[in-house]
């Protein structure tokens, strides 16, 4: 398929087609664009192009929509497995500006072991590699910087063991 009668096909038929695939995905356009490439990609091109992107669409839309769910049911157990980082205070809302203000204020190597470790998922060990000190005083900025925090914020967190790997 020469690229004249590619880019006439895209002109005619993908605001159609993404208004088709948006009835099964947050993405239409990605999925359009990957129908194209899978045409383009064709060592013989389909006898009927039109229906053939259109079932193509579909298809990955659907799968789209599918995987989306999966994923989002597998982040929404998880989540609901992971213990909370902080308990909650007699409103139940830590202010969030607060909570940044009072991380931003930390000396930097603190900052950066309770970044990496809670939100990066970094160990200890990698940590200390991360900045060029052992995995104990990775572990020793971490406490501190949480100990900091709490003395800020004046909420105290739960406990969670932590595990050098």
């Amino acid at each position: 398929m020469g690229p004249e009668v590619l880019g006439r096909l895209v002109d005619q038929h993908a605001a159609a087609l993404v208004l088709y695939a948006r009835q099964w995905s947050a993405a239409p356009e990605d999925v359009v664009q990957e129908a194209f490439l899978k045409l383009v990609t064709q060592k013989t091109a389909p006898d009927r192009v039109l229906p053939w992107l259109y079932r193509v669409v579909r298809n990955a839309a659907i799968d789209a929509a599918r995987s989306a769910q999966r994923r989002k049911r597998h982040e929404t157990q998880a989540a609901a497995r992971t213990p909370a980082w902080f308990a909650e205070t007699e409103s139940g809302v830590i202010d969030g500006d607060s909570a940044a203000e009072a991380l931003r204020s930390l000396p930097i190597e603190q900052r950066e072991a309770i970044v990496a470790h809670l939100w990066g998922g970094l160990t200890f060990v990698q940590i200390g590699e991360l900045n060029g000190a052992s995995s104990s005083t990775a572990h020793r900025y971490y406490l501190a910087g949480i100990a900091a925090l709490r003395e800020r914020l004046g909420v105290a967190c739960r406990k969670k063991p932590t595990i050098l790997n």
